[in-house]
């Protein structure tokens, strides 16, 4: 940073013209809280899910689904979640455990083959969803 802390001191042209289009700085990612962090990468994880259990809109939707990559994204989100609630508290926690409740659900009836109660993708972590 320069002298003035709201200024950056951008050495790099193109961090300039990205500053110059965005009108927005990048953040160090030491900079950014836990709970955010782990936030937006759940997000990620929720969209992705949402669009490979077909659960997308527009002409592409069913040529984006793709129900074997959906178990592994809803799996990896349900760990993530359970495994940070403890940390990021119940007010974070909530929709996100909401989010991995719904992917699960829509995964269930988007899946021409039925899981077994507890098998279904992420079930290891949160349990049997029905």
């Amino acid at each position: 940073m320069t002298s003035d802390q709201n200024t950056p001191d951008i050495q790099n042209p193109a961090d300039e013209d990205l500053v110059s289009l965005t009108g927005t700085h990048t953040r160090d990612i030491a900079e950014v809280p836990a709970v955010e962090l782990i936030n937006t990468v759940a997000v990620h994880l929720m969209s992705a899910a949402a669009v490979k259990t077909g659960l997308a809109d527009g002409p592409d939707a069913e040529e984006l689904k793709d129900l074997d990559e959906a178990r592994k994204l809803i799996t990896a989100l349900a760990g993530l979640v359970t495994a940070a609630a403890p940390e990021v508290g119940g007010t974070h926690a909530a929709p996100l455990r909401d989010g991995v409740r719904s992917l699960q659900l829509a995964f269930r009836e988007a899946s021409l083959i039925t899981d077994e109660p507890g098998k279904g993708p992420g079930e290891k972590w949160t349990g049997a969803v029905s």
